[in-house]
């Protein structure tokens, strides 16, 4: 996507989210003051950073995760990580990483969670420590997790094992992984609405963006703007309100694409994230008739995509498939949905979320609005923004 958003300048505002326990749902943000359509309420950098295959290191720059251009600059130690400049390669990628990089070449099918581990066992000592104070959960095994901490052990010289190395360090990491990495999705191409089908080139780990909690229709989502060439640090993420947000109300992004079904969308929360949604959205399609009955939330049924869409704490709009998305019977009209105006305004036909631009330098919001996946700016058909 290109930034459409403004250069800043001049002291630094006082924060538009603070952070608060919330009994029930833990730690979250709310809103420290009114906040208006389309202001940027979080700015926040990875704290690490990792491929998502190696299938993906041909292709993208193994520093800023940019597409490479045509005659990439390879790792002088590895031969295998490409990037896309001299300041990238200078900056390189995580040792550890780089040390194993040829050794894993011979078994193309490495998880994620092993590229993980040994980007993040390659942070300083400091923010290792950053990290496991995130929020966990996994449903992996044990035996799984064994698996990867003796592959570890294979991939790490004795020269460079890092501090507090052991099993239950990595279970630990493990459990941050899920529930607060954050998809880098490819790019997105297509016209006329035939938008190619999106993959994921890395995740990061944004120690800020993942105390929002999540809501089937959020009132703040994601922009990244990675392949900006403009954009010194490009794998920053801004986080821009859809509509007015009150004074202590909750920010909440949305973990999962929002026009997925009501079944759907709660299996794959209490897959991925472990718990229930009982938002006010969730409350009004658990009565529909489709989704009255015994099915259990969490089951593995039309799986096989789903980790590619899953951004760990916000798989937002990963995929361009259809299966699994809601649609309405004429049975749920306005009365038994009364957030179809959400669907109307704030959701892309690519299947995004769309925010308005940022407001003016005098406070006057803007009436286009931006797509977060397919980058598509477009005048504001419903005038006025205000709440959803």
């Amino acid at each position: 996507m290109s930034s459409s958003q403004p250069n800043q300048t001049g002291p630094t505002p006082p924060p538009l989210v603070r952070p608060v326990e919330i009994p029930g749902r833990g730690r979250a943000l709310v809103a420290s003051g009114p906040i208006k359509p389309g202001q940027v309420v979080l700015t926040d950098s990875p704290l690490l950073l990792y491929p998502s295959s190696l299938a993906s290191l041909p292709s993208f720059c193994s520093r800023c995760f940019r597409v490479l251009p045509s005659q990439p600059l390879p790792c002088s130690s590895c031969h295998v990580a490409l990037f896309c400049s001299v300041r990238c390669l200078s900056l390189s990628h995580p040792p550890l990483l780089c040390h194993a990089l040829p050794s894993l070449l011979s078994v193309p099918s490495s998880s994620p969670d092993l590229l993980f581990l040994l980007s993040a066992y390659s942070l300083p000592s400091s923010s290792v420590l950053q990290l496991l104070t995130l929020h966990s959960y996994s449903n992996l095994p044990n035996e799984l997790t064994q698996t990867l901490h003796s592959q570890l052990c294979s991939l790490i010289p004795p020269n460079l094992i890092p501090m507090n190395f052991n099993h239950e360090t990595t279970a630990s990491l493990l459990s941050k992984e899920k529930v607060n990495s954050f998809c880098l999705m490819n790019p997105r191409s297509g016209t006329n609405g035939d938008v190619e089908e999106m993959g994921v080139r890395a995740f990061g780990i944004y120690p800020s963006a993942s105390l929002f909690n999540h809501d089937c229709l959020p009132n703040v989502c994601r922009f990244d703007y990675i392949d900006d060439p403009n954009r010194e640090n490009n794998t920053e993420f801004t986080i821009r309100a859809l509509h007015e947000i009150a004074d202590g109300s909750e920010v909440c992004i949305s973990y999962v694409r929002v026009r997925r079904g009501y079944r759907v969308r709660q299996r794959m929360l209490m897959e991925y994230y472990g718990f229930r949604c009982e938002c006010d959205r969730c409350k009004i399609e658990s009565q529909w008739k489709e989704n009255q009955g015994d099915e259990e939330v969490g089951g593995d049924e039309n799986g096989e995509e789903e980790m590619e869409e899953m951004e760990g704490e916000n798989v937002e709009e990963g995929e361009e498939d259809v299966e699994g998305e809601m649609e309405m019977t004429e049975e749920e009209d306005d009365m038994d949905f009364p957030h179809q105006y959400f669907f109307l305004r704030y959701v892309c036909e690519c299947g995004g979320t769309l925010a308005p631009l940022p407001p003016s330098h005098g406070g006057v919001p803007s009436d286009l609005m931006e797509c977060n996946v397919c980058g598509t700016v477009k005048k504001d058909e419903f005038g006025s923004t205000g709440g959803a």
